[in-house]
């Protein structure tokens, strides 16, 4: 669900005023409507402060102008108590019925965008929440915005039976970057193997069918080529932009962007395998003390701060790892950032976190990169 500075194919220009709006919407090829989303969920932003948001029961991606581009991202200071009791009482509601998707920074502004389920017959709305920690509706009903519909989405039904019932549509997209012009989809396409990743030219033309992955899970000791990408983020290796994707039980592999190519099934290198019985989240990269990190929240490991030293090897996991243990790239668990949830990098020494306390009410607040 990123922006990727290092990556990104463009300068960060501060722009201003309708006109310039209007031009930045031409510029990409936006034009003027209504956003109508079925449902909410990874977003990231691409140039200009263009929010790119994931609707993946639609199987679409949209890609909305917020006219947000006053630099301010390095003054953000955010502490808001009961962030869903906020969002219910701007949205209307009870604060119980809020179920927070995503969270994402703009890096121009510094302006924090939440995307918001509430239940029932409501619409999937859009929260905008500025420097100082006040929130506002953002309307979509008449905006510039562009959209991309992906082919191969699993059909828009419930199969399976018992715990395994399930609407695998609404797994089509299941994270968001913005890298160097393009935008990279993670997901599940229809059929059996349906771990897919995509690659879109910004702004949307055309969505291809998109690169089949297969990875060598290290804690079921197999590979697998239907195990969907929980999150990734965009990460330069050995000079070479690449992923590192996190997959439920917690495989961490990488992937080179030049191996995605459409329709050919690609192998990842399984770097890390840290700990079962859990699920990636969400996670950034950031430099601390002239070192690379990855920082990924857990369902049920915490968050943790993980080494990418010798990440560029050649070699990956290729033996079981049983009983739960971990194996490869070394991490530490972050204690104070328990019940983190969401995370996105604020700028070079923040990020953006909620945190969910067990039994207590959602926090969305800034705090200094461990």
């Amino acid at each position: 669900m990123r922006f990727n500075r290092g990556l990104a194919g463009f300068v960060l220009a501060v722009l201003g005023g309708a006109g310039q709006f209007a031009v930045a919407a031409d510029q990409w090829g936006l034009s003027s409507g209504k956003v109508e989303l079925k449902s909410i969920g990874p977003m990231t932003f691409g140039p200009e402060g263009i929010l790119i948001v994931g609707d993946a029961q639609a199987a679409t991606l949209y890609a909305i102008a917020t006219d947000d581009t006053k630099s301010g991202a390095s003054k953000a200071s955010i502490n808001i108590e009961d962030i869903n009791g906020k969002i219910a009482g701007l949205l209307g509601g009870k604060a119980s019925d809020v179920k927070i998707n995503d969270v994402v920074a703009n890096p121009y502004s510094g302006n924090v965008y939440i995307g918001v389920s509430m239940g029932g017959d409501s619409a999937p709305a859009l929260v905008r929440v500025n420097t100082a920690g006040e929130l506002s509706k953002v309307a979509l009903d008449k905006v510039q915005f562009g959209k991309a519909e992906l082919p191969n989405a699993p059909e828009d039904k419930v199969v399976g039976e018992g715990n395994r019932r399930m609407n695998k549509r609404l797994e089509s997209i299941t994270d968001l970057a913005y890298v160097e012009g393009k935008v990279i989809v993670s997901g599940a396409a229809a059929g059996a193997a349906a771990s897919t990743v995509r690659e879109l030219v910004f702004p949307f033309k055309t969505a291809d069918a998109g690169t089949p992955i297969e990875i060598y899970h290290a804690a079921h000791g197999r590979l697998e080529d239907n195990a969907t990408v929980r999150a990734f983020v965009p990460f330069t290796i050995g000079g070479e932009p690449s992923l590192l994707a996190g997959f439920t039980c917690t495989p961490l592999v990488k992937f080179p962007i030049s191996d995605l190519q459409a329709g050919k099934k690609t192998r990842g290198t399984t770097v890390a395998e840290l700990g079962n019985r859990n699920r990636p989240l969400d996670m950034i990269v950031y430099k601390k003390d002239g070192k690379d990190y990855l920082l990924m929240a857990n369902s049920a490991r915490g968050v943790m701060k993980i080494s990418t030293e010798n990440i560029q090897r050649k070699d990956g996991l290729t033996a079981p790892v049983t009983g739960g243990g971990t194996a490869g790239q070394t991490y530490e668990t972050i204690a104070e950032w328990k019940g983190v949830t969401q995370l996105d990098k604020l700028n070079d020494t923040h990020a953006i976190v909620l945190i969910q306390p067990e039994g207590g009410a959602a926090q969305l607040k800034t705090v200094p990169l461990p």
